[in-house]
């Protein structure tokens, strides 16, 4: 047995008990049908051209319904007598290759089988304008070939600053569509600019690209869409801003704040751009943006499958497991890191050989002041907050609050052999 072993044994852990947060379900139960009669609106209609040739930006974010949006909108452009085909944007997501980006849509669901257009994948930009400040406006080379440009996003807060713009329909459009060079010149000068330079960089695309509408969700607590919204390029801008508004409103969280030790199970791009949401967990890698939650140590145990090795954002917790480090692909990692140039999320924490070491680890190093009272939150990933498992110290809280439904009696933690922890 190792020094660390030795050192961590015996730390003990509380009892868990598993919960149910509700939050309002108030998802859109004909996702369908109520896109095509947002696409139907006599605005957006009269914006497609019959023979047109239009490009779809689909970025790499693991949005709600993706697949059918994508074909949805595809359809109704084809309807309407236009040529829809399918760009990548993600910036330098897919390890910002041509090939990779086609790969990330595919592993999302999107293909030309799916969608029924040809999906036409790029890292090629051309230069649209500069900026005052000196930044370069880039765009998609494949977008700038066609009569007509949409864009499918969900609307969101950022992960990594908080301003009336976060990410959405705009952000697609000036990094996404921006490719690596665009992304990386929107990043450049720091997250501090951030929120001016998606407005911006997107004044200029909406003034010199050919875009025609965006196409933004709000997804509620729960992960499903809740609201959509086929906006024409000029109204893109007001908008977005209130749906933003109403998209932090629908955020899940989780209920119980301080905590000593929060567990997350999985990360991954498909619940986070960061995959850990800091507004989630609390913890982000700029002074940018506002979160509440405070948790003294964050364990993440795995990668998800869908994140391909991405592992952005791993450096905001304090520490992970061996098995997640070995299942890193640190240039896809990096690039992220590097084009944003925020590299706090890019570092390795301190890892540990077993999720049981893992979090014995989190415990002795949170400087509790009640061990036995220790103030624990186990959640499978931070898209995913319904069901949560709680120490038993934070039973009576639960019982006590109407949105928690505390689903059974508090029970040991159950490792394997190998001290990986059973899944939810």
């Amino acid at each position: 047995m190792g020094v660390i072993d030795e050192l961590l044994q015996d730390v003990p852990l509380p009892r868990m008990a598993r919960v149910r947060q509700i939050f309002p379900d108030n998802a859109i139960g004909d996702v369908e049908a109520a896109l095509r009669a947002e696409l139907g609106q006599p605005a957006i209609a009269a914006l497609v051209a019959p023979g047109a040739s239009i490009a779809v930006g689909v970025g790499s974010r693991g949005i709600a319904e993706l697949p059918l949006l994508a074909r949805t909108v595809v359809d109704e452009l084809k309807r309407r007598g236009a040529r829809p085909f399918i760009v990548p944007a993600m910036g330098s997501h897919g390890g910002a290759t041509a090939e990779g980006q086609a790969a990330l849509l595919a592993t999302l669901g999107v293909t030309e089988e799916s969608a029924g257009c040809p999906v036409r994948s790029s890292m090629e930009t051309v230069e649209l304008g500069v900026l005052p400040n000196g930044l370069k406006v880039l765009m998609d080379a494949e977008s700038m070939k066609a009569d007509g440009i949409v864009v499918i996003n969900r609307i969101k807060p950022h992960t990594s600053f908080s301003a009336r713009i976060e990410s959405g329909i705009l952000k697609m459009l000036t990094i996404g569509l921006g490719k690596q060079a665009g992304a990386d010149a929107c990043h450049r000068l720091g997250m501090a600019i951030m929120a001016q330079n998606i407005i911006d960089m997107s004044a200029v695309k909406l003034a010199k690209a050919p875009v025609l509408f965006g196409v933004g969700t709000v997804e509620n607590s729960y992960d499903r869409i809740c609201r959509i919204a086929a906006i024409p390029a000029p109204e893109i801008l007001a908008r977005e801003a209130e749906l933003l508004v109403e998209a932090r409103a629908n955020m899940p969280r989780i209920m119980f704040n301080p905590l000593d030790v929060l567990v997350v199970d999985r990360m991954g791009k498909e619940y986070s751009g960061t995959g850990m949401d800091p507004n989630i967990t609390g913890r982000a890698g700029t002074p940018y943006v506002k979160t509440e939650l405070e948790a003294a140590r964050l364990a993440v145990l795995d990668l998800s499958d869908k994140t391909k090795g991405n592992a952005t954002g791993v450096g905001l917790a304090d520490i992970c497991t061996r098995r997640l480090f070995d299942r890193m692909d640190f240039a896809a990692t990096y690039m992220n890191h590097i084009t944003s140039t925020i590299l706090p999320g890019g570092k390795i924490p301190v890892m540990m050989d077993s999720d049981l070491r893992a979090v014995q680890c989190a415990i002795k190093t949170c400087n509790a002041p009640d061990m036995g009272g220790l103030r624990i939150v186990r959640t499978p990933n931070t898209l995913h907050l319904g069901t949560l498992m709680i120490s038993e110290a934070l039973l009576d809280e639960a019982r006590q609050n109407p949105q928690i439904e505390v689903l059974g009696e508090p029970a040991d933690w159950a490792f394997d052999a190998g001290g990986t922890v059973a899944p939810f």
